[in-house]
């Protein structure tokens, strides 16, 4: 599923490989998301370090399934918009490039701030991360805000991003959330499938 047909055609839904590392690509970014603007707060202690080294590994994470989607995605392209509009196709298109860009974009920007910190850097204690700048106190400030800012950001897309999903759900009445695993696909004939 979610390969041109031997018509040239593209399918209807989109894949279950796709489907999955979209979902979970979701779950962990708005984890991610909460933990990252709650943790900031916290008092110093080994919880805090803790959670920081969480927060970091499943960041990594984040960015590691992100080129894995755009892999999958530039082998494997993705059911045509719902949409009439050229507008609205251009405005839907423009968001999910956006997206795509922040899921590289956050997590490498914390890494370039923990380097600039240094601090070390695993992957769930499994293996080390190596640094990718030197130490330097300006770059980590630097980073620090532009990794705060981005996480604004990609929280405002992702409001705009589910906003739009549930048009498509309660005012459109289309297929575009069935596309994604969560309802029954449209026949062509108008009756209901599984997924």
């Amino acid at each position: 599923m979610g390969a041109v047909d031997e018509r040239g055609h593209r399918p209807a839904r989109y894949g279950a490989v796709a489907i999955a590392l979209h979902w979970l690509t979701a779950i962990l970014v708005i984890g991610l998301a909460g933990v990252g603007f709650w943790m900031t707060d916290l008092k110093p202690s080994p919880t805090k370090i803790e959670i920081y080294g969480w927060h970091k590994a499943f960041g990594l994470t984040v960015l590691a399934l992100t080129v894995v989607r755009l892999a999958w995605r530039a082998t494997h392209p993705p059911p045509p918009l719902l949409l009439a509009s050229r507008a609205m196709r251009t405005l839907a298109h423009s968001v999910h490039g956006l997206l795509y860009l922040l899921l590289l974009a956050m997590p490498v920007t914390g890494w370039l701030m923990n380097s600039a910190a240094g601090f070390p850097l695993s992957w769930f204690g499994l293996f080390r991360v190596p640094p990718l700048i030197e130490r330097n106190r300006e770059a980590f400030e630097f980073w620090q805000d532009v990794h705060a800012t981005l996480a604004i950001v990609l929280v405002g897309l992702i409001a705009l991003h589910v906003a739009a999903a549930l048009k498509h759900r309660f005012v459109d009445r289309d297929a575009t959330l069935a596309r994604i695993g969560l309802g029954r696909m449209p026949r062509e004939d108008g009756t209901i499938t599984r997924p």
